[in-house]
């Protein structure tokens, strides 16, 4: 029989598409189906034998699938993720966190979400009232229809009419509440975390400096509105069963005795520990899931963001088998996520539900199947029938609040996924803050094999170590080695002093040292030794090669990052925003655009070489001590750019300059020349000196 079995279930898992196979063994399942049902023991047991056989046999069937993925493109590599497994599950480190973010989200007694906390328990406690009456009127209402008594009939039938709009208006003031809830908890854990993460260059360090987090913006939008949601959830889910058992537990005491609530109880404390252990997967699948979904998000966002690149080198089919494999990766973790919700949903449903009404019948029937029971040796039949729709109505509701709250579990082990993401991304936030950051992949004996000849092994260098003075009108470096967050040292010791109207020129090959020097200057990267005078990071501008276009119009291109007010608060006005405009001939980009007030997305509407001189008028309204130039007029005609540079200097705005147009030299008195190699030169331009680049 079992081998019938066997082959039937192998025959309808791999000929479901088929509809007509399906029709012609429909007279065979018939036929098995009856005699499945003559001998249910047997059929149990083979039902049993055969998905004990089939799970084992997906499993090595899984595992050697996921073994020939492993060989395939791991995006994962591509954002330096750790392939850490984070454990978490419903435990004491699970509550410490959740106790640290309900303080950021119910920062005080009197604040608007203890309002809707409030709401939702009144809301809950008025609802649980209701179903109380509700049970107590319809066993009225049916009493009257088995004994026929229109008058009572009709009574308690117009009480239920009477009752349905503030029964209504409980439910929604429930569903209205905890949107509110969800929403406020948002609002102030998402407010929170901003500050942190867009306090100084933290946004920066995170991405470039420190490699335990990528994908921030998943967590900042998706993972922080999952916890949300899932707690505002669970705090409804959990209290509304709680309260209904208490209420239950009352009234049934009074019906039929402690034992019934007590054997309740005890089954709601043996069910909820068994399937506690049994959900403890489901906290790491979860923190994996929300991982992967990370990865697939941030290989969307690459190719968008480099889509001319990738367009130019003919990258299709090579992106499109990155982002099918971080697909692939994504969806195998799903599929094996639900089936084993599927798994754990089978004995969720027998233990919370079926089971559970199984105690419920044998609790409720105690005082009525003993004939020798007090309470109804004098009660009529209607007496006893309206007694047992009562209990067994208010034990059904007892049964189905305990289910809910053991199914309640799964819920909180999914919260505690979210609960270890958000911690994460906090920790690794106020690390950022008080200047300490991380990267596993690279150690400091790597570091050490990577830095020059002429360092020492025993004296590595060490992030933070420098010391950095703020002095206006100066720049100097003092012993200040160019190291980058990988270990890389580019300079073993850089020492140079450049003073207000001391324009100088940056020269050197690709990965010199150019851009790590700005980024040390602007205060991007730590220092490894040395020390650095320099103004504060206010009295410094810099302009990259591509410039930044903000969101907004094109009065915020000028002024960014102040705003309006902000700059009427300075003094400034259109009339003088246009002479700056008129500095760099893009004036007529005011009539062409409609004025100061259009908004476009800048990044498309501006050609190349508009954006380079948009950026030049926002170094003349910001007037910086210092303004560092990343081959910012690359895309600028000769006359134009010479033109700039003399307004500059007029300003007294002294640059650095990273080019290699020899017309730029007769702009600046000093260079500073790398040779790639870990040495550089810094001397003044003088007459007849030989001028090199393009």
């Amino acid at each position: 029989y079992f081998r019938i079995l066997a082959l039937v279930v192998a025959i309808f898992q791999y000929s479901l598409s088929s509809v007509g196979f399906l029709y012609l063994i429909m007279p065979v399942l018939s036929k098995l189906t009856s005699a499945a049902l003559s001998n249910p023991r047997r059929t149990a047991f083979s039902l049993l034998v055969a998905a004990g056989a089939a799970f084992v046999v997906r499993q090595r069937l899984v595992a050697k699938k996921n073994s020939d993925d492993n060989t395939a493109v791991d995006p994962s590599r591509l954002a330096s993720e750790d392939e850490r497994r984070d454990k978490a599950s419903v435990n004491a480190v699970f509550f410490r966190r959740l106790f640290a973010l309900l303080r950021i989200c119910i920062p005080g007694v009197f604040t608007k979400e203890s309002a809707y906390l409030l709401m939702v328990a009144t809301s809950l406690i008025t609802r649980t009232v209701c179903d109380l009456w509700m049970i107590q009127n319809g066993t009225a209402i049916e009493s009257s229809i088995i004994g026929r008594n229109m008058a009572a009939f009709k009574t308690n039938l117009m009480k239920f009419v009477y009752a349905m709009p503030l029964i209504a208006l409980c439910n929604n003031l429930l569903k209205l509440g905890l949107d509110q809830l969800k929403l406020s908890f948002r609002d102030r854990l998402s407010t929170y975390l901003y500050q942190l993460y867009l306090n100084g260059f933290t946004y920066y360090r995170m991405v470039n400096l420190d490699n335990r987090i990528t994908n921030a913006d998943q967590l900042l939008t998706q993972d922080v509105e999952k916890f949300c949601h899932c707690l505002a959830d669970l705090y409804s889910n959990v209290s509304k069963p709680m309260l209904d058992i208490c209420i239950y537990l009352k009234e049934l005491t009074g019906a039929i005795g402690p034992q019934g609530p007590a054997s309740m109880l005890g089954y709601l404390a043996v069910s909820g520990l068994f399937l506690t252990r049994l959900r403890r997967p489901v906290g790491r699948l979860t923190v994996t899931e929300q991982r992967l979904e990370g990865e697939y998000r941030y290989v969307n966002s690459r190719l968008i963001t480099n889509c001319e690149e990738v367009a130019f080198y003919q990258g299709n089919e090579r992106e499109r088998l990155t982002i099918t494999s971080t697909l692939r990766r994504l969806v195998n973790h799903l599929r094996k996520f639900i089936w084993f919700r599927f798994s754990l949903g089978i004995v969720d449903s027998i233990i919370a539900k079926y089971l559970a009404t199984c105690v419920g019948y044998l609790v409720v029937s105690r005082p009525f199947l003993d004939l020798a029971h007090p309470r109804h040796q004098h009660s009529s039949h209607s007496e006893i029938m309206e007694d047992y729709y009562r209990s067994g109505r208010m034990l059904v509701r007892m049964a189905q609040a305990i289910g809910r709250i053991v199914l309640a579990g799964r819920e909180m082990t999914r919260l505690a996924g979210y609960t270890a993401r958000v911690t994460e991304l906090i920790a690794v936030l106020k690390d950022l803050n008080h200047g300490t950051y991380k990267r596993t992949m690279v150690n400091s004996s790597n570091a050490q094999r990577k830095q020059l000849a002429m360092q020492e092994p025993s004296q590595p260098f060490v992030p933070g170590t420098g010391e950095l003075i703020e002095r206006d009108n100066i720049i100097s470096f003092d012993h200040v080695p160019l190291v980058t967050p990988n270990g890389d040292v580019l300079v073993q010791d850089l020492t140079f002093e450049v003073r207000s109207g001391m324009n100088c020129l940056v020269c050197g090959p690709n990965g010199c040292g150019k851009s790590s020097l700005f980024r040390i200057l602007g205060e991007l990267w730590p220092l490894f030794g040395g020390c650095l005078v320099k103004p504060n990071r206010s009295k410094l501008f810099y302009i990259p090669q591509r410039p930044y276009m903000t969101i907004g119009s094109l009065r915020d291109q000028l002024t960014y990052p102040d705003s309006v007010e902000q700059m009427q608060a300075k003094g400034y006005t259109d009339e003088r925003l246009t002479e700056y405009l008129e500095q760099v001939q893009l004036e007529y980009i005011l009539e062409r655009e409609g004025g100061w007030e259009t908004v476009q997305d800048w990044m498309d509407v501006l050609s190349g070489g508009e954006k380079q001189r948009v950026a030049m008028a926002r170094l003349l309204y910001h007037k910086p001590q210092f303004a560092i130039l990343d081959e910012c007029t690359s895309a600028v005609s000769v006359d134009v750019e010479g033109l700039i540079y003399r307004r500059c200097r007029e300003m007294d705005i002294t640059l650095f300059t990273v080019s290699h147009r020899k017309s730029l030299w007769q702009h600046h008195e000093f260079v500073l020349q790398f040779d790639g190699r870990g040495a550089y030169e810094f001397k003044r331009i003088e007459p007849g000196m030989d001028e090199f680049g393009s």
